[in-house]
């Protein structure tokens, strides 16, 4: 009880009321990959109806797949005891998920749109120029980047107090936390809405304004970065690095397992990019090391090398 009380303390002390959020029933996803295939199933699987949107047929159906295949793990685990449950909540999710190339024609009535394509800021103008023209007036739009800036983004539309930042984490079936990012002209109806809809998912939401990284990426990335420049100096080798993260400060997970994980093509692309707008921060500078391993194909886990190896 206290920590409701607490939370819509905070809200109203931020000028918001509790009850001043549009409700969103209806979605369109753009893009899908492991995040926009990951997003279509938890809002279908939380009673949204959801459209997912690709290039091409062939990209469907392998979404299709991907999203059945998870449902029906999570419907084994969720309803072991009462298959009939199971079936109905598998058969009742799956009927509320369309498929459609057609992206113009997915966004032209729905109450919320959220991008989760390739980390290409011009892409991403592109295809919010376009939907702001098609799309009702009071759809809310969304964008899934998790290292370019909401607010460039947004410079696209004519809507910019209507978009937000809704970053998920993968595999956002299983991940918690959604990180909803408001920019200086989010209007407070807009953000209370991102804030109930990711609530409405089943997820623990956090506040963050428009700054680098938002609050994940931008403690995350640097850390990693810095664990490389140990090696790189010859501080520790990368497995004691690891040990000593794991063992001393309790993370799941050592830095150079996960950036092996997230991908060091990724982290190097997070890093440029900051480096460019931030040239003067020495926690985004370029890392030689970083830069020969993804030269050399060695991207971590999906290449089957990174800091360490793996059975493909």
């Amino acid at each position: 009880m206290r920590s409701v009380i607490f939370r819509a303390h905070a809200l109203n002390n931020r000028g918001y009321s509790k009850d001043t959020h549009r409700e969103i029933k209806t979605v369109t996803v753009i893009g899908g990959g492991l995040m926009g295939s990951g997003i279509v199933q938890v809002a279908a699987a939380t009673g949204h109806n959801v459209t997912l949107v690709d290039r091409d047929n062939e990209l469907l159906d392998r979404c299709s797949v991907r999203i059945r295949k998870s449902l029906e793990r999570v419907t084994k685990k969720k309803y072991s005891d009462d298959q009939e449950g199971g079936r109905c909540f598998l058969d009742n999710t799956l009927s509320r998920i369309k498929y459609t190339l057609d992206h113009e024609k997915a966004s032209a009535d729905c109450d919320l749109i959220i991008e989760a394509i390739m980390e290409d800021i011009d892409v991403k103008q592109k295809l919010f120029s376009g939907l702001d023209r098609v799309a009702r007036a009071d759809t809310i739009f969304a964008s899934n980047t998790s290292s370019l800036s909401i607010t460039e983004i947004a410079e696209a539309t004519n809507r910019k107090d209507k978009f937000g930042g809704l970053h998920f984490f993968n595999p956002v079936p299983m991940m918690k936390l959604v990180e909803v990012v408001r920019t200086d002209l989010t209007s407070a109806l807009t953000h209370m809405s991102l804030c109930a809809f990711g609530r409405a998912l089943g997820k623990t939401t956090v506040d963050c304004k428009d700054t680098p990284g938002f609050v994940v990426n931008r403690l995350l990335v640097p850390y990693m970065a810095e664990a490389v420049r140990m090696l790189e100096r010859g501080d520790a080798s990368d497995r004691d690095i690891d040990v000593a993260m794991k063992l001393g400060a309790g993370y799941p997970m050592g830095p150079f397992e996960l950036s092996d994980y997230v991908g060091l093509d990724t982290m190097k692309f997070i890093l440029d990019g900051w480096n460019k707008k931030f040239p003067d921060n020495p926690l985004f500078k370029p890392i030689p090391m970083l830069s020969q391993k993804v030269s050399e194909g060695k991207l971590g886990m999906k290449s089957g090398e990174g800091f360490y190896k793996y059975e493909k």
